[in-house]
């Protein structure tokens, strides 16, 4: 394992941003144990593993732990997601932002296999993804269909 890997950190605050963001949690896995939501602090949070895309080409298949924050959160709605089962595990696919018209909450779409959503309704775009603990190996990359 390489001893010196760098750790991601990121901030979205609109569309470009959250695009990167998507891009970097592409085939994460979370726990539907890790997933929260602080109505206090209008927080939603997740921790995951997720697949290490940007040093596939430089160490290795590597994936590490990772937590993700939304602020400015006014509602939280999931489909698909039973929460009677802590256990089970979700693949996320991408995250999609929807901005409203003025005066409106903008949308976030997590969006999972499984036909599985966790839709945020947000006042203001604020997202920070940031990886924590070490890398591990795996023998498995993640695999898409081409369409």
């Amino acid at each position: 394992m390489n001893d010196h890997f760098k750790l991601l950190k990121l901030k979205a605050v609109d569309y470009v941003d959250i695009q990167i963001v998507a891009g970097a949690l592409q085939d994460a896995i979370v726990p539907t144990l890790d997933i929260a939501y602080d109505e206090n602090l209008k927080q939603f949070m997740f921790a995951s593993n997720r697949f290490r895309w940007e040093n596939k080409n430089k160490t290795g298949k590597e994936r590490i732990n990772c937590a993700v924050t939304f602020s400015n959160v006014r509602r939280v709605q999931r489909k698909g997601i039973d929460r009677s089962r802590p256990s089970t595990f979700l693949n996320l696919l991408t995250i999609n932002l929807t901005d409203q018209p003025e005066n409106e909450e903008s949308i976030i779409e997590l969006i999972f296999s499984d036909d599985a959503t966790i839709r945020l309704e947000i006042d203001s775009l604020l997202c920070h993804l940031e990886d924590f603990g070490e890398p591990w190996l795996t023998e498995e990359q993640p695999q898409h269909k081409e369409e």
